[in-house]
């Protein structure tokens, strides 16, 4: 089938649309190779767009350790949204929750605790004995628990993760990968924003225990606010990191490192390379009208074409003024037209190199048009 084709440089989008080819390409400003980075898998991408910077074991299955509470709180926070659950309820703490080893909150057996509370001191101080007695709540059991997590790790397309239970802790089959993960912190950015913002807090207090976020880099870059961090002897220093500057946000994740300097180091070099060789971009708003178009038989001639989301794009620096985009439009629209319906695509290319490609929607509904319409359009397009 033949798809008439619209391409223009992105700079007249808001002018004039023109028909034609694309202009010729330049040669795209030469980026760097990623820093090396000493880890068992590393990722770095960019909130906005998901476009990877730099990469290396991205989908190995690892242990995850702490990193495993971001998938935690991500159910957890779910299920509040859903109203299952609220951060008022009083949590009773069992002795399964209150013996659970490694990092903790101090929570003791047989007292209830505020659900907000318990969320913090897993978010906040990374608490094992938080993260049993939250998922306790929520699901019966942790065993109950790590099953909701799977199901979400599956939602989210987190296809080479598998949970066993809640915390991190060394178990058979509890496994993801950077890239996975990054999906689901990027989700949880995204998704709960509010909420989002006690990856940031640097110390917590309970039970008149101060203890501090152990993200060194909450601390060293005025930029980072989140993630978490993790720790197991087998599974190494891990550290999910995000930073946002200038409007762009980037989220690095770092598994499997030698020591706490170390995920923090290897963490900020990948930040600091995304930073100064990249921006990002919206280039075009969801519901936003990009082009018009006719329609045939139905009960108006013209409609409106845009994007059911917004489209964001991540390119080397210096580099927005070489894009070009082109629109490709379905060359015979007859109605009844629903809204959101896939009519066609939009290209992003630069330098020659295809960047986004996103579908081309129907903003609005055009219903069938009347008798003497859809006679007079049948002769019309007999004679195209």
């Amino acid at each position: 089938m033949f798809v008439r084709t619209i391409r223009f440089n992105l700079l007249t989008l808001l002018g004039l649309i023109w028909i034609t080819l694309f202009a010729l390409p330049a040669t795209a400003a030469p980026i760097p190779a990623p820093p090396s980075v000493a880890a068992s898998g590393h990722l770095l991408i960019d909130f906005d767009s998901g476009h990877v910077l730099a990469e290396n074991n991205a989908e190995q299955r690892l242990e995850p350790a702490s990193l495993t509470k971001i998938m935690t709180a991500y159910v957890v926070l779910h299920e509040i949204r859903d109203g299952h659950v609220s951060l008022q309820d009083q949590v009773l703490v069992s002795k399964k929750a209150w013996r659970t080893p490694g990092s903790r909150m101090f929570i003791e057996v047989g007292k209830r605790v505020p659900l907000e509370e318990l969320l913090k001191g897993m978010i906040i101080q990374s608490g094992n004995d938080a993260s049993v007695a939250l998922a306790e709540y929520v699901a019966g059991s942790e065993e109950t628990f790590a099953n909701l997590m799977n199901d979400y790790a599956k939602r989210l397309g987190m296809l080479n993760s598998h949970f066993v239970n809640s915390t991190g802790l060394p178990a058979e089959e509890h496994y993801t990968t950077a890239r996975d993960i990054a999906r689901v912190t990027r989700a949880t950015i995204k998704e709960f924003p509010d909420f989002y913002k006690w990856y940031s807090t640097k110390e917590l207090t309970f039970n008149n225990i101060k203890q501090h976020n152990r993200n060194k880099l909450l601390w060293r870059d005025e930029a980072v606010d989140g993630v978490k961090t993790g720790h197991t002897e087998s599974a190494g220093y891990c550290l999910v990191a995000s930073a946002k500057k200038d409007g762009m946000r980037l989220i690095s994740v770092i598994m499997g490192t030698a020591s706490e300097e170390a995920r923090a180091k290897e963490s900020q070099s990948l930040l600091n390379y995304g930073f100064r060789f990249f921006e990002t971009h919206r280039l075009y708003g969801a519901g936003e009208k990009l082009t018009s178009t006719r329609v045939w038989k139905g009960s108006q001639e013209q409609l409106r074409l845009g994007l059911n989301r917004d489209l964001y794009i991540t390119i080397p620096r210096g580099e927005y003024k070489n894009l070009n985009a082109g629109l490709s439009i379905e060359p015979q629209i007859i109605a009844p037209v629903s809204a959101g319906q896939p009519l066609g695509k939009v290209k992003i290319a630069l330098a020659g190199e295809p960047v986004a490609e996103e579908e081309l929607v129907a903003l609005e509904p055009i219903t069938e048009g009347g008798l003497l319409q859809i006679a007079k359009d049948t002769v019309l397009l007999w004679l195209e």
